[in-house]
């Protein structure tokens, strides 16, 4: 019954917000024609960031998907060789993250800007910037996740070489968070839940908030990403695809407590708290507004800049990101 509830609120909430931003106008769905396959895989991801992910799954339902699967698994290599095979059809990616497994020649493409911001990195006293990260142990799930490639920009954006002026920890089986909280590493880059669950318990201070600090919060953090494969194959159910998630973005901005308690009633997030407070601090809105290219290219001359990957920015771009479906909907959805 509480679920049968919470989807009234949702279609509610879809009614509330306003045909122009969220139902849009322009062609009809059915002068598009059906989409091509009803069935999709989806990553399933514990961060509260990707709410949209969630709330689209009946926006989902109404472009013709039938049947929505959300397939665990955890991040780094495993996620790129799921997607890349085509056994996840689409997932949200850190635009670093995107740029790197484009450059390793996995078959993914970018499709739209979620939003950015939602990292934020924690330090122990005496540290108050980046620079006072020299020299320091900095705790990482993985070498060559997006934690890790996320910070080595920063350090590289303020003068310090991450290659030699970092001392980067991993501990296999151990989330850097604990070996945060137990004094064990220095600094600890952190995205929702983690961030509020460290201000809960009270450790260390926030000494860069990529919601609100720049350059970083002009850029999009979280991608659209899908299999090449599918997008080329799936033309119409792509579009589907990338149109329910922008108007998930659109609901999340519009009714942020809605989509906190739609996260915890369907088991996608434990703690309604922490989810309002993320969906309320991020910008979800600013798909209509930030360019997803530039933030791709960013990324990319970023990581190009500190040896993290061989490819050329335009090489990435070109190879990796496909903008037409984002293109039409914003014309569509009237951003």
């Amino acid at each position: 019954m509480h679920i049968i509830q919470s989807r009234r609120d949702f279609l509610t909430t879809l009614s509330a917000a306003g045909a122009a931003s969220v139902l849009g106008t322009g062609r009809s769905l059915a002068d598009e024609g059906p989409p091509e396959t009803t069935a999709l895989r989806l990553r399933r991801d514990p961060s509260i960031c990707i709410a949209p992910w969630y709330v689209a799954e009946d926006l989902l339902r109404a472009e013709g998907f039938t049947d929505i699967r959300y397939v665990p698994v955890q991040t780094g290599l495993t996620l790129a060789q799921m997607i890349g095979r085509g056994e996840i059809d689409f997932t949200l990616y850190f635009a670093a993250t995107a740029v790197f497994r484009l450059d390793e020649g996995v078959p993914i493409t970018a499709l739209a800007g979620m939003h950015p911001g939602c990292f934020e990195l924690f330090a122990h006293e005496p540290i108050r910037t980046i620079s006072d990260l020299k020299g320091k142990k900095v705790g990482i799930d993985l070498l060559g996740s997006g934690k890790h490639h996320y910070v080595a920009i920063m350090a590289a954006h303020i003068g310090l070489d991450p290659h030699k002026d970092i001392n980067w920890v991993t501990s296999p089986g151990v989330n850097p968070m604990e070996l945060f909280a137990e004094g064990k590493v220095d600094a600890f880059l952190g995205f929702p839940p983690e961030p509020q669950e460290l201000r809960a318990r009270q450790i260390g201070r926030v000494i860069l908030d990529t919601t609100t600090d720049k350059p970083w919060s002009q850029y999009f953090c979280c991608m659209l990403v899908g299999n090449r494969e599918f997008i080329q194959n799936y033309p119409v159910a792509t579009k589907r695809v990338v149109r329910a998630m922008l108007k998930a973005n659109d609901i999340c901005a519009a009714d942020p407590d809605m989509a906190a308690r739609r996260l915890v009633d369907r088991g996608f997030a434990q703690s309604y708290d922490y989810a309002l407070q993320t969906l309320t601090e991020l910008p979800y809105a600013s798909w209509r507004e930030f360019d997803a290219e530039d933030s791709m290219r960013f990324f990319a001359l970023r990581l190009h800049e500190v040896g993290m990957v061989k490819s050329s920015p335009n090489a990435i771009l070109a190879e990796g990101t496909d903008w037409r479906f984002l293109n039409e909907l914003k014309r569509e959805l009237k951003a």
